[in-house]
């Protein structure tokens, strides 16, 4: 692969520039340059998705949806180098930044191994950003900028501390590979599988000329080499597999994480509500214990993609970078630590607070009353047990109707008292909002259109807490060991419900659904071309595999109990308006 320069859309454009690894792989990349010569600061993103693989051709389905409801994001630019969860150049070179694409190792144009979030992946792109700043057009400054994939490697690479790594936005971002990827609550996630089969494949360093080619320069998206599909399949991890073997965290989940104390660069950490199975716990987790002096946290709502395309997205992405990059007087220097977009069932209210959680949160425990199938403010003294097929629907417990308009924004828990007739149980929990009528409103997800509020899972067995890192209204487990049920005797179980926003309104309740099973929206499902994957509540993140839930331990009755020293609750996290 030879690399090719013009200039076109007011940019120098440097296509398939080799950065050499150490190991003797040629990675590719695409550089985007002021056409003026200088030293600018660097914007650099690294995945597996194919730099040369448009936004509009490979994820035509969410493009359209995006453009559609929001045309600002197509406009200001030809869209030419519209890519798939990456800055689009032609909006951040005209401001003097250099913007950088690397495909991963073994994707697109760059040979070798693939294995998406592995050790090497973060090494490689460490060196990425090395390289970069020692370029004769650059300052020296590198920031790293993205979304999902290119935001969870921003985590793993800044715990190598890279030298020139200067700041990272860490747009939807996930950190733990097993609590926040792979396993919910000891569950495992078929996401992986899912995202790898129809998003990176497709685009693995190989296909050549059984793929596609880039819109922008007419050159093969996955290499110039085509190799047969033993060949391509012999040079990628087998995830499925990979995951199977490892149902515990272990170091081969270690090695894909952040590690908090290692994390010392300025960042900005922006999390979507409606992220739940994959990204938001990552971002508030990654504020709340990186030992960056520097950081800041943005919570917003809408789909996956949507406010880091937006013009308000952009404009706080270029705020944070013309400050750290550019030593710009942007304002950053007063940006409140915390910005929320607050949740309303029809808007969003954007609010400056000083920490998360916030510290005027009134924890409020909702107790489950199995007579009444409520949710009280005050315990049942009288000994209850209920049970529930871990197939069918669960139990729903209603809250009273709020007497006033009422906001739930943190993170959430909930206390169980479990049993089941096997030695193991999975329990799901979903949190949402009914309205007076009896109906439940659901909100546009970062990857469903009709998602609860909030979801929580555990798996019983998985049940043993990480006594230093637990805190009330986030249980900790340490997922490296298996406590087996005796069946029939019941286990307190402390579930983490990732955190989520919701102005309740006067009159309307709030539900917590326990089941075996994933949330299911009472409604069609739905397909989007382009999404490999069908939607019904819970965007691609299910819980079915078969040999990690297998029938004769899984499907058995499972128990609530209750009495009098045994009191099962939900934890609010209820804010009281701020004083004027």
């Amino acid at each position: 692969m030879e690399q090719r320069s013009e200039v076109a859309h007011g940019m120098q454009i440097d296509w398939d520039v080799g950065i050499p690894m150490e190991d003797g792989i040629v990675l590719r990349a695409d550089v985007f340059r002021p056409i003026d010569a200088g030293q600018y600061p660097v914007i650099l993103s690294y995945g597996p998705y194919g730099k040369g693989l448009a936004f509009q051709e490979g994820f035509s389905g969410g493009w359209d949806r995006l453009v559609a409801a929001l045309p600002e994001v197509a406009e200001g630019t030809t869209n030419t180098y519209a890519n798939f969860e990456v800055v689009d150049p032609e909006k951040w070179v005209p401001d003097g930044y250099i913007c950088i694409r690397v495909d991963a190792r073994g994707s697109g144009n760059s040979p070798g191994f693939l294995s998406p979030k592995s050790i090497r992946e973060t090494q490689d792109m460490y060196q990425c950003i090395e390289w970069a700043a020692v370029q004769p057009w650059s300052n020296g400054k590198v920031g790293l900028n993205g979304i999902s994939y290119y935001a969870t490697n921003q985590w793993y690479v800044a715990s190598m501390q890279p030298p020139h790594l200067a700041a990272m936005c860490v747009w939807e971002g996930a950190a733990d590979y097993y609590r926040d990827n792979t396993h919910h609550g000891g569950i495992l996630s078929q996401f992986l599988v899912t995202l790898y089969n129809w998003a990176v494949w497709r685009v693995q360093y190989g296909v050549g000329k059984n793929g596609l080619k880039s819109r922008a320069n007419g050159r093969w998206i996955a290499g110039d080499e085509t190799l047969s599909p033993e060949e391509l399949q012999a040079n990628r991890i087998d995830i499925e597999s990979s995951l199977l073997a490892h149902p515990l965290d272990d170091a081969y989940y270690k090695d894909r994480s952040a590690n908090w104390a290692n994390i010392t660069v300025p960042f900005l950490s922006a999390a979507n509500w409606g992220g739940q199975g994959l990204h938001p716990r990552g971002n508030f987790e990654g504020f709340m214990r990186a030992k960056s002096s520097q950081k800041w946290l943005e919570a917003h709502g809408l789909s996956h993609w949507t406010h880091f395309y937006t013009n308000y997205g952009i404009a706080l992405q270029k705020r944070f970078f013309g400050h750290f990059l550019k030593g710009e007087d942007t304002g950053w220097d007063k940006q409140a630590p915390v910005q929320l977009q607050v949740r309303h069932v029809d808007k969003f209210v954007q609010r400056a607070e000083n920490e998360w959680p916030l510290q005027r949160t009134q924890w409020s425990k909702f107790y489950l009353n199995f007579e009444t199938l409520t949710l009280d403010q005050a315990p049942s003294a009288n000994p209850a047990k209920m049970s529930y097929d871990p197939m069918g629907d669960g139990i729903q417990f209603l809250s009273k109707p709020f007497e006033s308009e009422t906001e739930i924004t943190g993170p959430l828990a909930a206390k169980l008292f479990v049993a089941s007739e096997s030695n193991d149980a999975d329990i799901f929990l979903a949190f949402s909002l009914i309205d007076p009528e009896g109906k439940e409103i659901t909100f546009q997800g970062s990857n469903d259109p009709h998602t609860p509020i909030g979801l929580g899972w555990l798996r019983a067995s998985h049940r043993k807490l990480d006594k230093d890192l637990s805190l009330p209204y986030r249980p900790y487990h340490t997922h490296d060991e298996i406590w087996p049920l005796t069946p029939g005797k019941a286990e307190e179980l402390d579930i983490e419900i990732w955190p989520t926003c919701i102005v309740v309104p006067k009159g309307y309740r709030v539900a917590l659904t326990v089941k075996g099973n994933d949330y299911h929206y009472d409604g069609p499902t739905i397909r989007i071309p382009g999404i490999g994957y069908e939607m019904f509540g819970v965007g691609p993140f299910v819980h079915t595999h078969p040999k990690d839930r297998p029938a004769e331990i899984f499907n058995a009755k499972v128990s609530l109990e209750a009495d009098s020293s045994r009191q099962p609750y939900l934890l609010l996290p209820i804010i009281p308006q701020k004083e004027v």
